[in-house]
């Protein structure tokens, strides 16, 4: 990101805001999001190995199974949750249990599952790198969306419906 950009209130006119593109609000919006989390990513990236030693798909896995306190996921939840393959997330899985950071192991009720989880080791190492974690992201996005982004992004999320009284 460049100087001038450093200041949400300096960011170009969102798109969305243009009114003259192809796109309806709902799409303008969808790219506005994957540009910036392309940007958080970006930023997460060398925070998320020098504070983690993992690389940035291994931490999206490491993620996920810190949100399921005192349980694991299978590895088919973690591959559709992450839109991975299959293939390439065992690979992950392998890395991240020799590194002592995830356990694996197979589901009672069915021989082909297998359920991974977080060791006590990495619980700590998140808990110790959260912190500066979510200081990069809340630092990038600040960087790239300001308040006509948020407009934007607000055609992403439907409206409450009124209840019927």
């Amino acid at each position: 990101m460049n100087a001038a950009h450093d200041d949400p209130a300096e960011l170009p006119v969102c798109p969305s805001h243009a009114g003259d593109g192809l796109l309806p609000d709902e799409l303008r919006a969808w790219m506005l999001l994957l540009a910036a989390t392309g940007s958080v990513e970006q930023r997460l990236r060398s925070v998320v190995k020098k504070t983690l030693d993992v690389s940035h798909d291994e931490f999206l896995i490491l993620c996920l199974l810190a949100e399921q306190p005192g349980e694991g996921l299978r590895m088919s939840r973690i591959a559709e949750l992450l839109g991975r393959p299959k293939t390439r997330l065992t690979y992950q899985i392998a890395c991240l249990q020799h590194a002592g950071l995830v356990t694996r192991k197979a589901v009672c009720d069915d021989r082909r599952g297998i359920e991974v989880a977080l060791t006590d080791k990495a619980r700590g190492r998140i808990e110790d790198a959260s912190a500066a974690l979510a200081e990069t992201v809340g630092t990038a996005f600040a960087h790239v969306i300001g308040p006509e982004q948020r407009e934007a992004l607000a055609a992403l999320v439907p409206a409450p419906a009124d209840d019927a009284r």
